[in-house]
């Protein structure tokens, strides 16, 4: 997450990053109360994003971060254009693993359930939903002249998420190092970006360890 953040702050050529989670952990919305996520008990870790959307329990997932600057023809247009042209490029990376995914565009999902402040629990027509049920959560930042995206593509779900989409009850993929060239693909295809495999400058590593005690810092967590 401090990563993510710096990446935003920093600027620099559009990145994208693609990763997972060891241990488990519950990530809250920026605008979500603590209290208003009941079950955070039996998350390994809790932190809060700098994304907003509902709480996302981070396991049996590939996360991805896109950040670039909001002059990017993927941002062009309202806020809404921007997540279907992410969005089209991930429907497209599932396709190639057998996921059938859509925009829900509106219809009302079996996994969306009232109170449990989850993000796989509450849609909205630009998500992306297999099988009558949500799978992919996104969220963004715009910060100065940047955007951060934050994505979730779900694998496998967990207790706090249950009965949600996922890539492994449609074609039996666990594995989320095999989405990642079909995501990559979609990116170029659809996007028009080509990422070349590198690591964080320093500088953006310097700033990464500095913002990241706060994600779990209590105040942080417990402000709002």
């Amino acid at each position: 997450m401090a990563l993510d953040e710096a990446l935003l702050e920093i600027g620099g050529a559009p990145a994208l990053r693609l990763y997972t989670w060891n241990p488990d952990t519950l990530s809250l919305g920026y605008f979500q109360k603590y209290a208003d996520v009941p079950g955070t008990e039996h998350a390994s870790h809790v932190v809060r994003r700098i994304t907003g959307g509902g709480a996302i329990h981070h396991t049996g997932e590939l996360t991805f971060s896109l950040t670039t600057h909001k002059s990017d023809p993927i941002y062009h247009g309202n806020v809404g254009a921007s997540y279907e042209r992410v969005h089209g490029a991930v429907i497209q990376a599932l396709s190639a693993v057998g996921v059938h995914a859509e925009l829900c565009a509106g219809a009302a999902l079996e996994s969306d359930r009232s109170g449990t402040g989850m993000c796989f629990h509450h849609s909205t027509p630009l998500d992306i939903a297999w099988q009558g049920r949500k799978g992919v959560g996104s969220a963004q930042r715009r910060r100065g002249e940047r955007v951060l995206h934050h994505g979730s593509i779900k694998l496998t779900t967990t207790p706090l998420e249950g009965d949600i989409a996922t890539i492994e009850a449609t074609s039996g993929l666990t594995d989320p190092l095999k989405l990642i060239p079909h995501l990559l693909e979609a990116f170029t295809q659809q996007l028009g970006m080509e990422f070349t495999r590198d690591v964080p400058a320093p500088e953006t590593r310097e700033l990464a360890a500095v913002l990241e005690p706060r994600y779990s810092s209590e105040e942080f967590l417990y402000r709002r």
